[in-house]
């Protein structure tokens, strides 16, 4: 199977990259995920895709830094823990609604390639983070936007 590569967007004060290099074994669940493009997109996801980590709504969003898929989808548990604020009363046990990937720390950029900065970059155009209104938390990248942000990232 080819490797793909996603950008998946978190807030810094909800969960940040340090966040995730801090966890047990560098991995973390990605739940509570309730978009259904966004759920598709983690169901296309395979151990050892790539992740541009992308931090929004903060002073400066943009791609902080690498992680990597450690976990193909399945079904996320906060779908049926009434005391969660990612329940939802209609997914069924039987037939989930919701499903999470687990993603691992790979490395944290010196800087932030800053949201501006992308939109500024040849090559950038296509990608839905550049676009102005996209609010999906989980989008696509393709092989040379993946390399344009590396580039730009100084590794």
């Amino acid at each position: 199977m080819t490797k793909q590569y996603w950008l998946m967007k978190s807030e810094p004060n909800e969960f940040s990259l340090q966040d995730l290099a801090m966890r047990p074994g560098q991995i973390e669940p990605w739940d509570g995920v309730r978009n259904y493009q966004a759920r598709n997109f983690m169901r296309a996801m395979q151990p050892g895709d790539g992740v541009l980590f992308y931090h929004s709504n903060c002073a400066l969003p943009g791609v902080v830094g690498l992680a990597e898929v450690s976990r193909s989808a399945y079904p996320d548990p906060t779908q049926f823990d009434p005391g969660n604020s990612h329940y939802d009363p209609c997914s069924d046990p039987a037939n989930p609604r919701w499903d999470l990937v687990e993603v691992r720390y790979v490395r944290a950029f010196p800087r932030t390639v800053s949201l501006d900065e992308l939109r500024q970059t040849p090559g950038l155009e296509s990608n839905p983070v550049v676009r102005r209104g996209n609010r999906l938390s989980i989008m696509p990248v393709t092989p040379a936007e993946w390399q344009i942000v590396l580039a730009l990232a100084g590794q």
